[in-house]
């Protein structure tokens, strides 16, 4: 006569089968927690059942409270102070020699950065930027930046061949401290 081979455990109504001797499911079948251990909890052993929806409802809660809270804070950390965000007459007050500037050009904020390009591997590297006021010139002033001894005859014909215009940093009534560079105008900045 053949051997029947034995039947596996009977399926719970959550449709998961009971663990030999309660194992991770419960232990304690028909008391306490109800059968429900790691499938469910205290809902019968159903996880998609009222708590289930529950917890979605409460997941759902806390995320959009993380969001609104994420907001007020990014808002009240950009524009809590007079530090932040500078206004045009600061950037025209803070301008190497302002008068001037104001006369035959416009104020600037500088920002220099160096970046570093490897060939093998291929990758970029850029340091942190630094800002300091500067101005750039209109190209009919240019004269002034040579009577300042800033400038010569042969670096103004090299800018003006390639239709830039210049812009320093620095004090031009030092020479040695002013720092004079051939820019060209970028027209991507009306997009900011």
């Amino acid at each position: 006569m053949k051997r029947k081979r034995p039947l596996p455990p009977p399926r719970n109504p959550d449709g998961y089968r009971s663990a030999p001797n309660g194992g991770m499911n419960g232990g304690m079948n028909n008391g306490g927690m109800n059968n429900g251990g790691m499938n469910g909890g205290m809902n019968g052993g159903s996880p998609s059942g009222v708590l289930g929806g529950m917890n979605w409802a409460v997941v759902a809660g806390i995320f959009v409270l993380g969001i609104v809270l994420g907001v007020v804070v990014a808002y009240n950390s950009n524009f809590s102070g007079d530090q932040s965000v500078a206004t045009e007459a600061q950037i025209d007050s803070l301008a190497p020699n302002p008068e001037l500037c104001a006369q035959y050009g416009a104020s600037a904020i500088v920002t220099d950065t160096r970046v570093f390009v490897t060939l093998n591997p291929r990758r970029v590297f850029v340091s942190q930027p630094q800002s300091s006021p500067g101005c750039v010139m209109r190209t009919s002033n240019w004269s002034v930046l040579e009577q300042k001894d800033v400038l010569n005859s042969e670096e103004m014909r090299s800018c003006r061949n390639r239709m830039n215009t210049f812009g320093f940093t620095g004090d031009l009534n030092t020479p040695k401290a002013a720092k004079v560079d051939c820019i060209y105008q970028n027209d991507g900045g009306g997009r900011f």
